[in-house]
């Protein structure tokens, strides 16, 4: 892999990422690149993920192959880390905050590595925060062509100039033959639906599904074990709501790819666990029994032929895609994803001194609102008097400040725009996922 100004045809990449969707995401999308040396740190947060959790992430790649290739990490010792190591490319896997903070970061460092972002899975429609917390890194990866045109235009309205480029989600990489699976297998998502009610509502279709034939599973799909985090804190667990379910309704923590080996179907709200499965040939109902709603998360699924009722998923009456719908929409051509192409030119620019550093400015209410960031992502982790001190007075401030920044936006957004994005919530929510907190919830 050589290309014009390199000095070597093997580029260094390190992702930093600590949530366990961020961190799955980041190993699996640098799967897809040969020919590179890498590495993964775990940054110590409050979401960080356990080590069964980051097992889990990285099954199947290289990092798994290579334990060595992953180490946890405190945020103070980060900056050395990354000066010691040199690398070509950063990929920060974090939620909008820690992207932002660990951006910081990288401007200490003397040899400015190519920063990259992204969100891990499908972000449709494109959300303002997930653009403006990512603008000062130098390419922003989606995963659709959607998603392309949605976030270039999204960018061309706030005039944010971060170029975007297209990648492979990587869970839809993998695709094979249908499988001649018997389990009905449900991802649930924490905080999709967020109302109980409906909520209660997906474990009584699950329970009617697993009575209608007690001879196949029903598989409810958790994303982790009790005690352990998730980079979005889970509202009314299905371990609580399924209590006295039948025998063959069951709870798997294993590894996606691993559930859809089994699987004859997958059924979600709006989980990326459907790409996956749709990678797998695994046909897939997206429950519409709440309607399309942006806190549901599934605007991305009209017009895919894979919405479908309760008395379908009782029935197991599983989909494929609309192949229209999954050319735009995930599925593109891979000829298409061009994201390390560009990551290979950013690096050649940036060694020939012809690409300036997007660096973070300062926040506008000085180190007081640095403080309450660098605390806003990372708790506990953080023990510095100047947090701690931040936590207590900013946090009441930025709430108000957000709340009517975000009504202002509101009634100043152009009509054409207001289907293409929804507003960023408040910094005490992650702008990259949560869009129904963001409006009143990142999954």
């Amino acid at each position: 892999m050589t290309f014009p100004g390199s000095r070597s045809p093997r580029l260094r990449v390190v992702a930093i990422g600590d949530a366990d969707s961020f961190v799955k995401w980041a190993a699996h999308l640098l799967d897809q690149v040969d020919d590179i040396s890498q590495h993964l740190l775990l940054v110590h947060t409050p979401l960080v993920v356990s080590d069964a959790q980051r097992d889990a992430a990285v099954a199947g790649t290289r990092f798994a192959q290579h334990p060595g290739s992953v180490t946890r990490i405190a945020f103070g010792d980060i900056a050395g880390w990354l000066a010691k190591d040199a690398p070509d490319v950063v990929v920060l896997a974090g939620r909008a905050p820690f992207v932002r903070l660990l951006g910081r970061e990288i401007d200490r460092l003397a040899r400015r590595p190519i920063v990259v972002s992204g969100v891990p899975g499908m972000s449709i429609p494109a959300l303002r925060g997930a653009l403006e917390y990512r603008r000062h890194c130098d390419l922003m990866v989606v995963h659709s062509h959607r998603e392309v045109t949605a976030y270039s235009r999204l960018a061309r309205a706030l005039g944010v100039t971060i170029p975007v480029a297209l990648a492979t989600l990587p869970f839809a990489t993998s695709a094979r033959p249908a499988r001649t699976g018997t389990d009905l297998v449900f991802a649930a998502q924490a905080l999709v639906p967020a109302d109980r009610a409906e909520r209660r509502r997906i474990a009584e279709i699950l329970r009617l599904a697993a009575v209608a034939d007690p001879t196949r599973r029903v598989v409810v799909k958790l994303r982790s074990r009790p005690g352990e985090v998730e980079a979005h804190q889970e509202r009314d667990g299905y371990t609580d709501l399924l209590e006295n379910a039948p025998d063959n309704l069951v709870f798997s923590f294993a590894p996606m790819a691993e559930a859809l080996t089994s699987a004859e179907g997958l059924v979600t709200v709006s989980s990326t666990a459907a790409i996956e499965a749709m990678a797998a040939g695994v046909p897939v109902i997206a429950l519409d029994e709440f309607g399309i709603r942006p806190d549901l998360l599934n605007h991305v699924f009209e017009h895919s032929g894979l919405l479908g009722s309760a008395d379908d998923v009782v029935a197991r009456r599983f989909r494929h895609p609309d192949a229209r719908w999954a050319a735009t929409n995930y599925f593109h051509d891979s000829r298409d994803s061009r994201w390390w192409d560009e990551v290979r030119r950013l690096v050649a620019q940036r060694r020939r001194g012809a690409l300036p550093a997007r660096t973070v400015p300062a926040p506008r209410g000085g180190a007081l609102h640095a403080a309450w960031h660098r605390r806003l992502v990372l708790g506990d982790a953080d023990r510095t008097l100047s947090g701690r001190i931040a936590g207590v007075l900013v946090t009441p401030v930025i709430t108000a400040l957000t709340v009517l920044k975000r009504r202002r936006r509101q009634a100043a957004i152009p009509d054409a725009l207001a289907a293409d994005y929804t507003l960023a919530p408040s910094p005490l929510a992650d702008p990259v996922r949560r869009r129904s907190a963001a409006s009143a919830p990142i999954r």
